[in-house]
């Protein structure tokens, strides 16, 4: 049977330089009393312009930091202050744990769930999933939503003034998109929401990679300086919107199976999720034998902005160490199972030393 396609996205998307002094303009039909899940970065750079903007209406404000994990604990926690305070509406503010802890909070108490985020490093903003842990920190699931957040507000100058570091690493992120969609398509395999990909999922990830080819460096050197401009707002929506929706929508491949592959070893620990996957993506098109030209452009790329295209930038040394994350990589149900054809450990492995011999030669010339 054909499978049917699919695409989802935040009801609503906001971003801009200042935007979340007009938050409870976006937000106000949602209800009028709100928990805000905060990371202690979050809380700190945008409670002020968010108090500001219910300045003069009676809505009920409560802020709370969480401990750092999406765990199921602190899921219970936040689901306890909802009913205790008679809460509303549940707004996520920070990384993608505070987030996540937040759309898994308003879904168990079924009500809307808003989106401020305070960095760029992962697409998790619009997505439709939240990555859930134990208590002590293990993984635990993935939680699917039966829809995307309601809003997502991006205020780009509290982007620019976050270390630069997350922003690379969003772009790391978002490198991947276009790549693990083209073969998810393929191969017709699912996107994460379990349906097949449209044009308009496909065009939105190759529109996130043309972005951060023509924007990442410049949007870098702005980030530095705590500059907004209009580089800096495109790698934005880039690493939050066109990233999130397209890979929701269009599926994943090798560059997120190498991430979960190197989260198992101690010394990436660490390591930034985008910094993992920007090396998965260059391994992704060795697997595949991508054109010379497609290869080089990809890691121009990566060294231009800082992510990495060695094994060394990303913690591991040791080319053992390098055939654990790759049997890793692909156990049974990993996404890089989506290629074509199939792909081994072993193939894997030696994708991924290929991957740092070209990385080397960077560092020669």
């Amino acid at each position: 049977m054909t499978r049917l396609k699919l695409i989802r996205a935040p009801l609503k998307y906001v971003q801009g330089k200042g935007a979340l002094l007009n938050f409870y303009e976006e937000i106000k039909d949602l209800g009028s009393s709100f928990l805000f899940i905060c990371s202690k970065s979050g809380y700190r750079s945008c409670h002020k312009k968010i108090e500001k903007s219910f300045e003069g209406t009676e809505c009920k404000l409560h802020f709370k930091i969480f401990n750092g994990i999406s765990s199921n604990g602190e899921i219970e926690k936040m689901r306890k202050i909802v009913k205790e305070e008679q809460i509303e509406v549940v707004v996520g503010i920070g990384g993608g744990s505070a987030l996540d802890t937040a759309k898994a909070t308003a879904y168990y108490e079924k009500l809307p769930v808003a989106i401020i985020p305070s960095i760029t490093a992962t697409d998790a903003p619009c997505t439709g999933l939240s990555v859930i842990y134990h208590d002590d920190g293990a993984f635990d699931t993935y939680l699917f939503y039966p829809k995307n957040p309601e809003a997502v507000i991006v205020d780009s100058q509290i982007i620019a003034d976050a270390p630069v570091k997350f922003l690379i690493a969003g772009m790391g992120d978002a490198l991947g998109t276009y790549f693990e969609a083209r073969a998810c398509m393929r191969t017709n395999s699912p996107s994460l929401e379990n349906g097949g990909i449209s044009l308009s999922a496909m065009a939105l990830c190759e529109l996130c990679y043309k972005t951060l080819l023509k924007c990442g460096y410049q949007a870098k050197l702005s980030c530095e300086k705590h500059l907004v401009t209009p580089a800096l707002d495109a790698i934005i929506e880039a690493n939050t919107y066109l990233s999130g929706v397209g890979a929701d929508n269009g599926g994943l491949a090798v560059a997120h199976s190498v991430y979960n592959g190197f989260t198992a070893l101690q010394e990436c620990e660490k390591t930034m999720h985008g910094s993992l996957v920007a090396f998965g993506t260059i391994a992704q098109l060795i697997l595949e034998s991508a054109p010379k030209q497609e290869i080089k452009e990809v890691m121009d790329f990566c060294y231009s902005v800082g992510l990495p295209i060695t094994l060394k930038e990303i913690g591991v040394t040791d080319g053992e160490r390098v055939r654990i994350a790759a049997q890793k990589a692909c156990i049974q149900g990993e996404t890089i199972h989506h290629m074509a054809g199939g792909v081994t450990w072993e193939q894997l492995y030696d994708a991924l030393l290929t991957a740092d011999l070209l990385g080397q030669q960077y560092f020669i010339s």
